[in-house]
């Protein structure tokens, strides 16, 4: 079996909130696999679709690493059996699909992010947060053309349309960038809970202040119920801890010594097609 192209520290954390009574979100952050799925539907069909997608990702766990095409596969398997799922026990419902797979392109660590729906994909490197998604929603496209005000966008009553997602009537395409990954990266991966409470500026600051993903992942979720917990909040907070590179010689080596995946993940924060068995 080949080797990871880089290792990370890994934690998670997940909410209800304070205003839902079921948790619609899903997520898987083991490696290679960090992706967040935020069910649409209500009446427990979000929360069929968004465990169904991290149900099939799931089967990848424990690869070293993934490339596009077997995430590709992924995403047209899941939504088959999104669409395929019988009335009562999830038909008509989507769900969006966010985060960050583990690459290895010649060599070398990439982090290559998928984005279907408003969940998001932030980056922090050298200090500066970069949200790395785009956002598919009918806000963002008013923002895009013009027709909205970047600083009104997070008021409109339109905020929570999107449109592209995995299931809902939605056939679109994802999104992929491919990064390369470098050592003192860290990615978080969320649920629009928790971008609708917090601003970049806040997210910035826990994601810099706490140095421990899981401690990052806990206050995120924590901060976002202070401050409304309107939805279902999700966080997943990955650390590049190596990173294998090509040295000029052609060579590999590692940024740091090569070791396994650390996983700081809360024992009652499984994903929940995991945990489940899946369907």
């Amino acid at each position: 079996m080949s080797e990871a192209p880089l290792g990370v520290a890994v934690g998670a954390a997940t909410d209800t909130g304070l205003r839902r009574k079921i948790n619609e979100d899903s997520y898987v952050a083991e490696a290679p696999l960090f992706l967040v799925a935020d069910g649409m539907g209500g009446h427990h069909a979000g929360e069929i679709a968004s465990a169904t997608v991290i149900d099939e990702f799931s089967s990848l766990v424990g690869r070293p690493s993934l490339d596009i095409d077997t995430v590709h596969g992924a995403v047209l398997r899941a939504r088959a059996r999104v669409e395929a799922l019988p009335p009562g026990a999830g038909a008509g419902a989507g769900t969006t699909l966010a985060g960050v797979v583990v690459a290895d392109v010649g060599g070398e660590g990439y982090w290559l992010v998928i984005n279907l729906g408003d969940s998001r994909t932030y980056r922090l490197s050298g200090g500066e947060l970069e949200q790395v998604s785009v956002d598919h929603s009918v806000v963002q496209e008013l923002v895009d053309s013009g027709q909205l005000d970047a600083a009104a966008a997070g008021r409109d009553s339109r905020r929570n349309v999107i449109t592209r997602a995995i299931g809902g009537g939605s056939d679109a395409e994802p999104d992929y960038w491919l990064l390369p990954a470098e050592r003192g990266d860290r990615l978080l991966i969320c649920s629009d809970g928790l971008s609708s409470e917090l601003d970049s500026p806040a997210i910035h600051a826990i994601v810099t202040a706490e140095s421990d993903p899981g401690s990052a992942a806990r206050r995120l979720v924590h901060e976002a119920m202070v401050c409304g917990g309107r939805d279902n909040i999700t966080a997943i907070v990955v650390d590049a801890v190596w990173v294998r590179t090509k040295s000029d010689d052609g060579s590999d080596h590692d940024t740091m010594p090569v070791g396994g995946v650390v996983d700081t993940a809360d024992g009652d924060t499984l994903p929940r097609a995991v945990a489940a068995g899946g369907f």
